[in-house]
């Protein structure tokens, strides 16, 4: 579909405006502010970086978004890196409706009771689940938010080709990811816990213990020692492992195949419950607690030290290095132990950190993060359909298909065999060959201010010599630059 024009929009609000009154019109107005601020692709001139290194705009545009937007660089060097970090974390208070407005029309996603999700094609949903994420991390002001929404989605990784999951997992992306992204992680793992499409991928609708000699089922409970909370490493047996399963016995989810009213709902079954007393990681759970078990646990290990440490650890691979340093993550998790688990004031001492200031272009972006930023750098329209998503597919990494429960990776060298497909994106991209995606091709460099100009804001920095010669013989500068080692890092 073709961009509306200017004239149409102004033509559209003032009709909404006739028809809803003053307080329509002020509602449209604020929608179609993006795109009327400046040209009807809402590209207006802007200032690049001109610093020979990644200065704090950049590094902050780098680490806490999915790459900077035409202009950003300007607007945080204006506010103030740290400014942009207190308001990053606090996306309540950025207005994000338009990026809310373009969300509102994939209606599968806020389907409402979830048994409405059965009425869909499951390809349908898992494309409006993709479009929805994409769209987000391209356009959304809260781009922390976006990120969290990106790390927490792989840390509680639901494959949803199994079971009533095809129709369950957009309500997972909303009322567990979504709603507690910047949180409280005991909240997040209770939500996550008792997830319906959770309960299916892991099992945990089949724990049950409705007979002395039945065993309960491992699956969750491991996984949630392993990949949620405490790690591989820290410190549980599998002695443990039994006592959670023991103790989360009974949950489970209505099937689609087993009822006709309520699909998806969770309910508790004391009968199915094994309720007699066990012993967590050295503590002892009383008998008698029937559903409370399960606030037990996540007590338990919600605020274990091995799990503070976890956690820690893996923010820190996400925000600072893939070898995270011990010295940052030690701060870290001593925030996340004295704060309980609350993911602002723990995601403010890491952005506090010495560390965290040092390590700049020392990462390598992931296929999706490179895909977003690439869209976002060059203010990019796309209505992130098929075409865009086969790209995704062929750098592996599709969101909502990672086939087992610890997620896509984060470090660099699971992802290095994928880079001859960012060279065809950045081709295709820059060929225009994306249907449904483009760019002002013509506009780009005359609005930051020449090709040089261009260049800095694609690499957060001044481009040096090497890189400007490279470019200009290149005979396609711009897909050489999206392709290059320094757009690849942040």
């Amino acid at each position: 579909m073709n961009p509306l024009s200017r004239r149409s929009l102004l033509h559209a609000a003032t009709v909404g405006g006739a028809v809803a009154g003053i307080g329509g019109f002020s509602a449209l107005s604020r929608f179609f502010a993006p795109l009327l601020a400046g040209d009807a692709d809402g590209l207006a001139p802007f200032q690049a970086p001109s610093a020979d290194e990644i200065d704090d705009a950049s590094h902050v545009l780098n680490r806490l978004t999915f790459g900077p937007r035409p202009g950003q660089h300007a607007e945080i060097s204006t506010l103030g890196a740290r400014e942009f970090i207190k308001r990053q974390l606090d996306p309540a208070s950025l207005d994000d409706h338009w990026t809310d407005a373009q969300s509102a029309r994939f209606e599968a996603l806020h389907a409402w009771p979830l048994g409405e999700l059965l009425e869909y094609n499951s390809r349908e949903l898992l494309d409006q689940l993709t479009r929805d994420k994409i769209l987000h991390a391209v356009h959304s002001k809260r781009q922390l938010k976006e990120v969290m929404v990106d790390f927490w989605s792989d840390h509680f990784n639901i494959d949803p080709s199994k079971g009533d999951s095809k129709w369950l997992k957009p309500a997972d992306d909303r009322e567990v990811i979504r709603a507690h992204a910047l949180g409280s992680f005991p909240a997040l793992l209770k939500a996550s816990a008792l997830s319906p499409s959770m309960l299916w991928y892991l099992d945990g609708r089949v724990n049950r213990h409705a007979k002395a000699t039945e065993r309960p089922n491992e699956n969750y409970g491991r996984e949630l020692l392993e990949l949620h909370t405490l790690g591989v490493h820290g410190g549980y047996t599998q002695q443990d492992v039994m006592e959670i399963a023991r103790c989360l016995t009974g949950w489970t989810v209505r099937e689609r195949a087993k009822s006709r009213f309520a699909v998806g709902k969770v309910e508790f079954r004391p009968d199915l419950h094994d309720d007699g007393p066990k012993i967590l990681l050295g503590v002892t759970i009383p008998a008698g607690l029937g559903a409370a078990d399960l606030d037990r646990v996540i007590d338990i290990v919600a605020h274990h030290p091995s799990t503070a440490h976890f956690i820690a650890e893996k923010l820190c691979r996400r925000f600072i290095a893939d070898n995270p340093p011990a010295s940052a993550v030690g701060v870290v998790a001593s925030e996340f132990l004295s704060s309980r688990g609350e993911l602002r004031p723990t995601l403010t001492k890491l952005f506090e950190t010495p560390e965290f200031w040092a390590s700049r272009g020392g990462k390598i972006k992931r296929p999706f993060h490179f895909v977003v930023s690439t869209l976002r750098a060059t203010s990019a329209r796309t209505n992130a359909g098929r075409a865009l998503q086969n790209h995704l597919l062929r750098l592996g990494h599709a969101p909502f298909q990672y086939p087992t429960p610890d997620g896509y990776p984060e470090e660099a060298q699971p992802w290095m065999a994928t880079l001859l497909w960012r060279w065809k994106f950045a081709l295709d991209f820059t060929n225009r060959a994306i249907e449904g995606t483009s760019f002002p091709a013509d506009k780009l460099a005359r609005s930051a201010g020449g090709e040089s100009a261009l260049a800095a804001h694609l690499l957060g920095r001044a481009p040096t010599d090497l890189e400007k010669s490279a470019a200009a013989s290149s005979g396609a500068p711009l897909a050489l630059l999206l392709a290059s080692p320094a757009f690849q890092s942040f």
